[in-house]
């Protein structure tokens, strides 16, 4: 079972040697050195040690810049590394960290060459990410001392650490090294010896997902990673996130999974394949998913298939006001973003009292804003007014567009849209909200079903940006663009995608919550350091089992059956520990439990 580990007394690994002055060995030697360590760096080449060297110089040059290290600290931290090319050098290391290129080869002859070098006590650690820890102990004339250290890229700024056991690690060699990752700042988790460890065993499988969305041409590029950025808060979009590692790296991380695994969704996407042996790895090479101003930049520069400015679209209709079916939290928030944006908005809901309380709850959120200093109480109640509440979808007679934010139910829905057919004019545009429901289904409840699109907005619709702009292969062309300048209008980034069953950001999210899920209903990991490590190893705002407990984990089951029914791959069935916690009425925040307890509201 994975636990973070903290509060631990000093450790003894005063010297420690690190073994290939990559950047991350490089950003490894700078987190050792400044914690006050002697640190040895070690490479087989001469250029990677001066680079090395030359990294710390200037990362540390602008420590001092900044107020964060004095130039006598930053003195003492440089004459504490020493870089070499030959592995003896690591004579006296009380720990060797290995970071050599992700072969299982390599990494083998480096430990078969330092057993016969340091010392019996000495502890070697692996970084790999991907490869058996416990082979390469197997095969050590120490497997005792043998384990393995993950850092995160970049070493000195990510604060995860994974601490990797075998079934032959010893509990001091672990202790020892969990010792110093608490002394260096980090947050170290213990997990066992499995492909891709906690973080990138989750980060892996959703990034080679997008890779093969990309593949199959259902969303570009820019699409997919805007989707993930701006839909759940992720500081990189997935496609520009395997540059970053390198399209070769993951391809390995992956093989080293499936083949642990079996499981399809970690079977490598052919695209990864095809753009490792053309050489196009990434931001290392200045050409991967995307091109890059020169190898080892983070510009990205246009390509051919950089969208163009301007891509022309036919002429929209003209949308002057908005009608917005339902009454709970999305359509009241759908209707505050239409009525800010200058829209006449027509609420209609099951009742005059439900009309009457999303009214209100507008007027408290707009009253909100107003108290924070974004919107002036003036332009506050012009917004509330433009919002007519009713209890009659007859009141959309004139709209010309119907945006509809009932139940994720289908014959809900379709009986929904019946009704707009009828009470709409000729021309209005009929969007749909789900989430997980094919909009095809809704238009073809409809005589006008070319009419029809999918407007899937983010909740809470005010402050998400996102909105996911779904064509059916029946939509008319001039829909799609009225759609698109609606977003630009009410100032939401629309990203399209075809109807089909999560959309771009779904589809990606839930299968990773669901492998989170299956971590520990494996007891491999605890709910706390799967949290802890997506949010310092990935960048996430949120855990998964934290998300999961906010959307209710009877919504993240319903849309986990609706992607395994859609593309039948086992791998998407939805975990059987989701599917008893559901059937317990433990649905998350909103029943007071989920996968942690929570105060009910």
């Amino acid at each position: 079972m994975a636990t973070p580990l903290r509060d631990t007394p000093a450790s003894p690994l005063k010297t420690v040697a690190v073994v290939g002055l990559g950047t991350m060995g490089a950003g490894i030697i700078e987190v050792l050195a400044r914690a006050g360590r002697e640190v040895v760096g070690i490479d087989v080449s001469e250029a990677a040690t001066a680079r090395s060297v030359a990294a710390l110089e200037a990362s540390t040059a602008r420590a001092v810049a900044r107020g964060r290290l004095t130039e006598q600290e930053r003195a003492d931290v440089l004459d504490r590394v020493r870089t070499h090319t030959d592995l003896t050098a690591a004579a006296d290391a009380d720990l060797v960290i290995e970071v050599a290129p992700e072969s299982y080869d390599i990494k083998h002859r480096v430990f078969r060459e330092l057993d016969g070098i340091v010392r019996p006590q000495t502890i070697l650690a692996t970084g790999t990410n991907a490869l058996s820890v416990t082979r390469l102990a197997a095969d050590s004339a120490r497997p005792e001392r043998v384990l393995g250290l993950h850092f995160f890229n970049p070493a000195p700024a990510m604060k995860l650490v994974e601490v990797v056991s075998s079934v032959l690690t010893s509990p001091q060699a672990v202790a020892a090294v969990t010792d110093l990752a608490v002394e260096l700042g980090k947050e170290p988790v213990a997990v066992g010896d499995r492909p891709g460890f906690v973080a990138d065993g989750l980060l892996f499988g959703y990034l080679n997902q997008a890779a093969a969305m990309y593949e199959a041409k259902y969303a570009s590029r820019e699409d997919i990673d805007a989707a993930m950025r701006l839909g759940c808060g992720l500081p990189m979009g997935p496609l520009a996130l395997l540059d970053l590692i390198g399209v070769d790296t993951a391809r390995t991380v992956l093989e080293a999974m499936y083949a642990e695994s079996r499981d399809r969704l970690h079977a490598p996407a052919p695209v990864l394949k095809q753009l490792s042996e053309a050489g196009l790895t990434g931001r290392k090479a200045g050409r991967g998913f995307y091109t890059y101003a020169s190898a080892g930049s983070d510009t990205v520069v246009r390509d051919a298939l950089t969208p163009q400015d301007g891509d022309a679209l036919v002429p929209g209709r003209t949308v002057g006001s908005v009608g917005v079916a339902g009454s709970g939290t999305m359509a009241s928030g759908i209707a505050e973003v239409f009525a800010k944006a200058g829209y006449q908005v027509v609420l209609a809901a099951r009742s005059a009292e439900k009309a009457k309380a999303a009214k209100a709850r507008i007027g408290k959120s707009l009253s909100r804003s107003v108290d924070k200093g974004r919107l002036s109480a003036e332009a506050a109640a012009q917004t509330l007014d433009r919002i007519t509440a009713t209890d009659t979808y007859d009141d959309f007679a004139d709209v010309d567009l119907a945006v509809e934010a009932v139940a994720e139910d289908l014959a809900v829905k379709q009986q929904l849209f019946g009704t707009l057919d009828k009470v709409c004019k000729p021309g209005a545009v009929l969007a749909t909200t789900t989430s997980s429901l094919p909009v095809v289904a809704c238009a073809r409840a409809t005589s006008r079903p070319e009419d029809v699109i999918g407007m899937h907005f983010f909740n809470p619709a005010p402050a998400m940006k996102l909105v996911e702009v779904v064509r059916t292969v029946l939509t008319a062309d001039d829909v799609h663009a009225t759609v698109r300048e609606v977003c630009a209008r009410i100032r939401k980034h629309p990203v399209d995608c075809g109807d089909r069953a999560g959309f771009i950001v779904n589809a990606l999210l839930f299968p990773y919550l669901n492998n989170a899920i299956k971590m520990v209903q494996e007891h491999y990991a605890s709910l706390d350091a799967i949290d802890a490590a997506m949010k310092l190893g990935g960048g996430y705002p949120m855990g998964p089992f934290e998300l999961l407990d906010v959307v209710g984990l009877d919504v993240s089951l319903a849309i986990e059956k609706v992607l395994h029914r859609e593309f039948r791959d086992p791998g998407l069935a939805p975990a059987p520990l989701l599917e008893h916690l559901v059937a317990a009425g433990c649905l998350g925040r909103k029943t007071g439990r989920g996968f942690r307890e929570h105060a009910r509201r």
